[in-house]
């Protein structure tokens, strides 16, 4: 993932990192980075991503189940960025 040139000092960026697919079936493994300026306001947007992401996954009806498999602190330590990465596994049906 790339952070946006102009990025504000609060993000989040979004990235499927992989997947498979078999018949009518598929997933994906989607990494969600919440960026701010301090490790507690980066792991509060973290939670709030996590809410987001399962309110979304209960309103579509392609998506079977969206399943947290990890969270944690993802502090860029090079630059000082505080971010974390909620990975998440979604399976939902191919069209």
């Amino acid at each position: 993932m790339e952070e946006p040139k102009d990025a504000e000092k609060t993000f989040v960026l979004i990235e499927k990192t992989g997947g498979a697919e078999s018949v009518g079936v598929s997933t994906a493994t989607i990494a969600i980075q919440s960026y701010e300026t301090s490790k507690f306001k980066a792991a509060k947007l973290n939670e709030e991503v996590k809410i987001a992401v399962n309110k979304i996954a209960e309103g579509m009806g392609d998506v079977i189940k969206a399943e947290l498999n990890s969270d944690y602190n993802f502090t860029d330590t090079d630059i000082g960025r505080y971010r974390y990465q909620a990975v998440y596994d979604i399976t939902y049906y191919k069209n």
